[in-house]
């Protein structure tokens, strides 16, 4: 839903009300097996991204910083298993200046073919809060894809999993092999909204404060040639992978069970319109999603309100990763 221009979200209304629909059949697979490129922990993280102290496109009251002001302010930490992100949560802003200083990386290599497994200790949460983790080819959006894995707005859960793309491309309806609800069925940015195709996810634990009570979890995608897939494992569910819990050096998706959400090439050609794409992690406040239905959120007052005046709001608005890694075939 971020994209690299201004956007108009209705999504979070769509995905409160939607509708359960019977799903089955696990997708077929390709049985690879992906080593692993990059295993990115405290410290690490510094290396493997670069800091975008770039203006928000998407509207939100934040003030995206480069790396010598997010590690002078502490707004960013690593060490041993532990790294940090996080906004400000100490100054009152005023009206007429800058947003609240917060952060926004961009992975230094880009991808194609691979599998990535983001653990997460803690999410953003809190009233205004838009946190996300997602991949893009961030020179031809929406054309080059975009491909969100974490991502919602004032703690409203569970997470949805979407798709933005140029004209063309459209997920088939009522499908089998994902355990979340597709929302909507065509991927097309320039459309809808910009909404995309939406795949809600079946577990509260997914998103916000009940991930960051659960002590978080595991977010992982496989992209190929022939879908896009995103699973979610809760820290205590007894179904996580092996490989996957303990951070192994290679994986084997296709023994991970039905994803949380599919993405097939049935009416979609990927590899059209999916070009190499950086993996971005970034917290923005208010904006064109969480700042719109901030109210219907059931969060009082006005969101750039809350941002400017009540910085403490905000202490509990930070990623704790204990890491990333990427695998490739």
């Amino acid at each position: 839903m971020h994209g690299y221009f201004p956007l108009a979200l209705t999504v979070l209304s769509l995905l409160a009300f939607v509708k359960s629909v019977p799903l089955c059949n696990v997708a077929a697979s390709n049985s690879k097996t992906y080593k692993v490129s990059q295993d990115v922990k405290g410290a690490g993280f510094f290396d493997a991204f670069d800091f975008e102290p770039i203006q928000d496109p998407t509207n939100g009251r934040v003030n995206y910083v480069d790396g010598a002001t997010a590690k002078s302010k502490n707004l960013t930490f690593g060490a041993g298993d532990t790294f940090i992100l996080r906004p400000d949560s100490s100054t009152v802003l005023r009206a007429d200046g800058p947003g609240r200083d917060s952060v926004r990386l961009r992975s230094k290599q880009n991808y194609k073919e691979h599998v990535a497994v983001f653990d997460i200790r803690h999410m953003p949460q809190g009233c205004g809060t838009w946190p996300a983790v997602w991949e893009v080819d961030p020179f031809n959006w929406p054309f080059g894809g975009e491909f969100d894995i974490l991502e919602g707005v004032n703690d409203e859960g569970p997470n949805a999993a979407t798709l933005h793309t140029g004209p063309g491309c459209v997920m088939p309806a009522n499908r089998g092999g994902q355990l979340g609800t597709q929302v909507l069925e065509n991927c097309d940015a320039t459309i809808n909204s910009n909404i995309g195709c939406p795949v809600k996810f079946n577990t509260p634990q997914s998103y916000g404060p009940a991930f960051n009570q659960n002590g978080g979890g595991w977010y992982a995608v496989e992209r190929s040639s022939n879908f896009l897939k995103v699973w979610f494992w809760a820290r205590n569910d007894s179904s996580v992978p092996r490989e996957v819990r303990e951070g192994q050096g290679s994986v084997r998706p296709d023994t991970w069970g039905t994803p949380t959400a599919f993405f097939p090439d049935t009416n979609c050609n990927m590899d059209q319109h999916f070009a190499a794409h950086n993996i971005i992690i970034n917290l923005t406040l208010c904006g064109d999603w969480a700042g719109s239905v901030f109210g219907l959120s059931g969060c009082p007052g006005n969101c750039v309100d809350l941002v400017n005046n009540n910085p403490a709001a905000f202490k509990e608005a930070y990623f704790d990763f204990a890491a990333m890694r990427v695998y490739r075939p």
